[in-house]
Order: C-alpha cells, then sequence, then structure tokens
C-alpha cells in the first residue's frame, strides 16, 4: 500500500510525563500533535498522576490521552513520536526508567498490528489504570478490536484490582493549552515544543 495514500484513522495516544516541568512536557506533546500538518487532534482526557510502574525508584508521572485523526499509517505515526520523544530529551532504552516525555499508540482505528517494533493495541493497555482511566474519558465506548471489551469494561475491571495509584492532577490541563486551527497558532506551538 502507498504510505500517502493511507485512509484518515481515528487513533488514540497516551502521553506520560515524569521528569522536569511535567504538566510543561505533555502540553508541549499535544501542542506539537496539533501543529502537525497530517495529524487533527480531535479530543484530549483530564490530566491523571500516577505511580510509576517499573523497578527504578523514580517521581510520579503526569498521564493524558488524546484522539487524532490521521493518514499518516501505523509506522508513520510511530516514527513521528519517537521523533518528537528525541526532541523532548528522551534517551533510548528508558522504557520503565523516568522520562521526559513517553508517547504510545493506544489504538489505530480497528486495527490489530503485531510489527516487529509496534503491538496495537497496546499490549500493557488493559493492565494499566493509568492508560484506561483518561483513555476512558474519550473513548469508553470504543470497543478493542483484539477482544471486543470495551474500554469502559476494560477500566472498570482494573479498577477492582490492586495496583500502581492514580488520582486526577489538579495543577492543570491540556485544554488551555491546545492550539486552534489558526496556522500562526500552529506553527508557534510547533517552535514551542522544538525550543
Amino acid at each position: 500500500m502507498n504510505e500517502s495514500a493511507h485512509v484518515a484513522e481515528e487513533v488514540f495516544l497516551g502521553l506520560g510525563s515524569n521528569q522536569g516541568d511535567r504538566l510543561g512536557e505533555l502540553r508541549r506533546a499535544a501542542a506539537a500533535l496539533a501543529a502537525h500538518a497530517r495529524l487533527e487532534l480531535t479530543a484530549w482526557s483530564r490530566i491523571w498522576e500516577t505511580e510509576p510502574v517499573g523497578p527504578e525508584v523514580q517521581d510520579a508521572f503526569l498521564n493524558a490521552c488524546v484522539a487524532v485523526r490521521t493518514d499518516l499509517s501505523p509506522l508513520e505515526l510511530l516514527d513521528e513520536l519517537k521523533r518528537q520523544e528525541a526532541a523532548a530529551g528522551r534517551a533510548p532504552g528508558s522504557h520503565l526508567k523516568p522520562r521526559p516525555i513517553d508517547l504510545d499508540i493506544l489504538l489505530f482505528g480497528g486495527q490489530v498490528i503485531a510489527v516487529g517494533r509496534l503491538a496495537v493495541p497496546h499490549p500493557e493497555l488493559r493492565n494499566r489504570a493509568f492508560v484506561l482511566e483518561p483513555l476512558a474519558e474519550i473513548a469508553g465506548t470504543i470497543r478493542l478490536p483484539d477482544s471486543g471489551e470495551t474500554i469502559d469494561e476494560a477500566c472498570a475491571k482494573i479498577r477492582r484490582k490492586a495496583g500502581p495509584w492514580v488520582r486526577l492532577y489538579d495543577g492543570g490541563d491540556l485544554q488551555t493549552q491546545v492550539p486552534g486551527a489558526n496556522k500562526e497558532e500552529r506553527g508557534a506551538a510547533l517552535a514551542l515544543y522544538r525550543r
């Protein structure tokens, strides 16, 4: 299939940060997504503060989810997210370690994808309250393409299990920082992210 002829899909992304200005990193990431010529940011969750997952002692994360429409292929989108992570200073090999920004593809339309470096739905989606709580806010009725379970149903299950704590963050949100459709605003947002 021609990469540039890919049909626009609704995609759900997870955003997380636990280094530096956590809220600023989430806002810059959302602004960069909104500013991208082939991504349309259509919805965003509230921000959740969460206990980190992993063996290392580290600061709590701020997490959010956003919905985008894009004609990028799954691998093109993954490459763009990795580029944005690198631009924000994320070191290679920092999985489960402190990082300024973490950008994950959670769902890509109704597709099930398993190609080397990309698995969708995200393999840990059902096990992580810090993903399911914000995702349920913007995609609660969406069915997981591999199981048919809705996000709301998966979220209800994770709430009944013991695990890392997760709570709403009251120190700010993404909504007031998402740039509008104005071309100059998008350019300014992208310049801010690429600082």
